[in-house]
């Protein structure tokens, strides 16, 4: 739940060196995005180093803390209670940068006072490339955060201040779209004083991709899983968010929101399962590689179009039901094949998306079409049987959804 910043930009700049250079000389726009929620804490004066190497200069992460990713787990459900409510339409969860940042300021102190800057691992790349002496962060990214009101575009710091939270670590916030400032450096060959585009969530360039029509829904199916439409011009979340809702409105471009049901269970749920399947054959005395798994139990599942085995697959929780995790029920003798259960689990994966965001609300927003994505989907032909018998919509696949293409879309429609 925690990641090595250093390793993150070293691999950034792996990838960057192994860009065309001549491309890369006539770069002027840089779009950038990566994943929401998640905190990492810098000193602003000493964030990072420039260093000549390869065909051009490079910056190399020094002062910097660990990301506490959005799958940190720290903040107990009883930790989470004890903090004042948000004056925000977003839930607070463990994993939120506030959250995290609460946190530390109640349990490791110290830890916080090494550092005078604090954002997303995205942010944390923008405010080195354009040398920001204080953070600056888009409308996505801090709402993923909690403790901000999107109506207002404002942290929530009278709130804040009363609990002893840092105010000083909130970055400054401004509109997803616009330009955080220029390259100070010709970094990569990508020459000095190109634009910036302030960091965006991970999720809503995803959606930028590949959603065309107001009437599309979205079901990305990744690591977790998500379902998503654009709601109507002009909506304007809740002031206060519902606890028990699994919806949850994200900030999207031009003043729009998403209404998404995210799941945090999806293509993990499958590789849990794989990695059970190669356990139980290793205490057999059996050596199976996970990766000759895979097809196999989907090819036992494609014989098996029906099972009366339910498996409800939550085995991560789910943000508004963190406690409820799985469980498996209808359990008869002539249905134990790893076919069944393989068939019964896919299935589950896709009801449980589909009870978080039912088919009769998305009709009742106009859906007129799914856009089916993601790793999981793409690979697996029993999600998709399972995605086609529970959504009564025609469902395209293909327009694979992609965080880096979103982000570069929207920069490229600001010049």
């Amino acid at each position: 739940m925690e990641q090595d910043v250093q390793k993150i930009i070293r691999a950034l700049n792996e990838c960057l060196a192994a860009l065309p250079q001549q491309q890369l000389q006539q770069v002027t726009h840089i779009g950038i995005s990566g994943q929401m929620h998640g905190v990492v804490f810098w000193k602003s004066d000493k964030g990072c180093r420039w260093s000549e190497g390869g065909p051009g200069p490079a910056f190399e992460a020094d002062r910097v803390s660990h990301l506490v990713t959005w799958q940190d787990g720290r903040c107990s459900p009883t930790f989470l209670s004890s903090l004042p409510l948000p004056q925000s339409h977003v839930s607070l969860a463990t994993g939120f940068g506030c959250a995290t940042i609460f946190w530390y300021s109640k349990n490791s102190p110290d830890f916080l006072k090494a550092y005078d800057a604090a954002g997303t691992i995205q942010d944390y790349v923008v405010a080195m490339l354009c040398d920001l002496k204080k953070p600056l962060m888009s409308v996505q990214n801090a709402a993923s955060w909690g403790y901000f009101n999107c109506r207002s575009k404002s942290w929530n710091t009278d709130i804040l201040k009363k609990s002893g939270f840092p105010v000083h670590l909130l970055p400054e916030v401004g509109d997803p779209g616009s330009v955080a400032g220029r390259t100070t450096c010709a970094w990569h060959g990508i020459p000095k004083g190109a634009k910036v585009g302030i960091a965006l969530g991970d999720f809503q360039c995803s959606v930028y991709s590949c959603l065309t029509e107001r009437t599309d829904a979205v079901l990305n199916i990744s690591t977790s899983a998500q379902l998503t439409i654009s709601m109507p011009l002009g909506f304007q979340p809740p002031e206060a968010p519902d606890p028990s809702s699994a919806v949850t409105y994200f900030p999207y471009f031009n003043g729009d929101y998403l209404a998404v049901a995210a799941s945090l269970n999806g293509g993990n749920v499958l590789a849990t399962f794989v990695g059970m399947v190669a356990q139980w054959a290793q205490e057999l005395g059996f050596q199976v590689q996970e990766s000759a798994i895979y097809p196999r139990i989907i090819q036992a599942a494609l014989a098996q179009k029906h099972s009366k085995l339910s498996i409800h697959p939550t085995i991560f929780g789910e943000r508004h039901l963190p406690e409820l995790l799985a469980s498996v029920s209808s359990i008869g003798a002539s249905e134990l094949s790893l076919g069944h259960v393989t068939r019964a689990l896919c299935r589950g994966l896709v009801e449980n998306l589909s009870s978080m965001f039912p088919v009769q609300h998305l009709q009742e927003l106009g859906v007129s079409r799914v856009l089916g994505s993601g790793t999981a989907l793409a690979r697996n032909e029993v999600l998709r049987q399972e995605v086609e018998r529970i959504f009564p919509f025609p469902v395209v696949y293909g327009k694979d959804v992609d965080a880096a293409v979103g982000a570069a879309m929207v920069m490229f429609h600001s010049k």
